[in-house]
């Protein structure tokens, strides 16, 4: 079904961000629509079979407030009162209220870049001082958890991290894992072809399949007992 975002997608977005106001939004809604939601209803679907595969238990439907991120912004508690997004993503995660506290998959498409990743984006203390403590106990299995990444240096690992050292018994590969507030792999790029092709799809489920042994290490680590 996905064929590719277009030229008018970028222009779309790009006038958006030089225009955010109702009227002109008004304007070019059918653009919005044509060249911006379709396509990414259209990627949703596509890798939907791949992400059932990761996680039988993700939502996966191409809908906003389902996986696919809203054009307007909610701006009651935020100085910026900017009313629309420059950019759009769509997340795979279980449904449910938690999901700071759940890895999820995302991708983002805006004006200037697109990116992709997988993690924890807003973690809890409670939910990180559970991960370290599953890395402590079992360091190689989450070494193999993570072995995929020697062959993904495009991969960077994202988030803050505590300026004091918190356990200098961890072995000093896994010592940025282990300082971390919270974590997510994350890959940027300026726009190129690859956002134009329908191989963009293919190239995602690569990707996000790649990523899917720290995915469900990080699930069972979850939901391992002890504390």
């Amino acid at each position: 079904m996905f064929k590719g975002f277009s030229p008018k997608t970028i222009t779309f977005l790009q006038g958006l961000n030089l225009n955010n106001n109702k009227s002109w939004f008004l304007e070019h809604e059918e653009e919005y629509r044509s060249c911006l939601l379709e396509p990414m209803r259209d990627l949703v679907s596509d890798l939907a079979e791949t992400m059932l595969d990761i996680d039988s238990e993700f939502e996966t439907s191409p809908a906003q407030n389902k996986t696919l991120s809203r054009i307007y912004r909610d701006t009651r508690f935020s100085r910026d009162k900017s009313m629309f997004r420059s950019r759009m993503w769509f997340t795979f995660k279980r449904p449910g209220p938690n999901w700071q506290n759940e890895p999820g998959y995302f991708f983002q498409v805006a004006h200037d870049h697109f990116c992709y990743g997988m993690g924890l984006y807003m973690a809890s203390r409670e939910t990180m001082e559970r991960f370290r403590a599953g890395l402590a106990e079992k360091p190689n299995e989450f070494r193999e958890a993570i072995a995929f990444l020697a062959d993904a240096p495009h991969l960077t690992l994202e988030g803050d991290q505590y300026k004091r050292v918190l356990n200098p018994s961890i072995p000093a590969d896994l010592q940025t894992w282990y300082q971390r507030k919270s974590f997510y792999l994350f890959y940027t790029s300026s726009v190129d072809d690859r956002l134009f092709s329908g191989d963009l799809a293919c190239y995602l489920a690569n990707e996000f399949t790649q990523m899917a042994p720290l995915y469900k290490w990080i699930w069972k680590n979850k939901t391992r007992k002890g504390p």
